[in-house]
């Protein structure tokens, strides 16, 4: 392990690099459209409305680990708060694989509309084009992740090694989006992924999604906080530098699952 990772002189890619905000943070996991967890669990948090969006009087703010739409019921209501409160000030984003895919939904691209996107383009052709544009301008400015607080937390939506973490490339964001794939499916048709956070050592604790369990992955200073708000579970933050869990139960069960639910890989 490289001790120069953390230091503050390593060279992180300038559109990566929030090394001087140091929170305190709120990281929330994949959304999916479920909005009324999403307000809930912002709530729980000490969140308020204040000049139209969520805001805290603390001063804390939120990550949101991408997946912000798909398979879920509100899904527009989704995008709007989180561009309210990235436009204000008081959250941050990184992009999901189903960001990305929506992105280029929105740019004209030829999409297949599975997994939850037809139900997202469904609620945004009843939108004005304004709003349109505005979804596809945000979603297109998403990172792949950020390294915060000196270099002690990075956020990504499907994790990341330490050897690639500050480094802005193609491979590095389709690691951030699907995980470490192999390029072979499972019968289900998802990719097969290996289990990056089984070998990592590195000083940063990295905050993740993407892969749904019933309860938090916790390991090698690794945290996979998507618990399936979707699909019937919950909808998790982790309270940084606090390391506090804090969920708030699905409303139902809006989706199924391609796989049963586990409580760890």
């Amino acid at each position: 392990m490289s001790n120069s990772q953390n230091r503050s002189d390593v060279r992180v890619s300038p559109r990566l690099d929030k090394r001087g905000e140091h929170g305190p943070f709120d990281i929330i996991g994949d959304v999916h459209g479920c909005a009324g967890e999403l307000f809930e669990l912002l709530e729980k948090l000490g969140y308020t409305i204040e000049k139209g969006t969520y805001a805290h009087p603390d001063g804390r703010r939120v990550v949101f680990l991408g997946d912000l739409c798909d398979r879920g019921p509100r899904n527009v209501d989704v995008l709007r708060a989180v561009m309210a409160m990235v436009d204000g000030g008081s959250a941050l984003c990184v992009v999901g694989n189903h960001d990305d895919k929506l992105m280029r939904w929105l740019a004209g691209r030829n999409v297949q509309r599975t997994h939850g996107l037809q139900d997202t383009v469904d609620e945004l052709v009843r939108e004005s084009a304004s709003f349109r544009a505005r979804a596809a301008k945000f979603l297109g400015s998403l990172v792949s992740h950020y390294i915060l607080d000196g270099g002690k937390l990075v956020v990504a939506h499907a994790g990341i090694k330490e050897n690639l973490q500050g480094k802005d490339s193609k491979y590095v964001r389709k690691f951030c989006i699907y995980g470490d794939i192999t390029g072979e499916f499972d019968e289900t048709g998802f990719p097969i992924r290996r289990d990056w956070a089984n070998d990592y050592r590195g000083r940063a604790a990295v905050v993740y999604g993407h892969t749904p369990h019933l309860e938090p992955v916790i390991k090698n200073n690794t945290w996979c906080i998507d618990t399936a708000c979707v699909f019937g579970g919950k909808l998790t933050a982790l309270r940084y530098p606090e390391f506090e869990l804090v969920s708030v139960p699905a409303h139902m069960k809006y989706s199924e699952p391609a796989k049963p639910l586990t409580l760890a890989e």
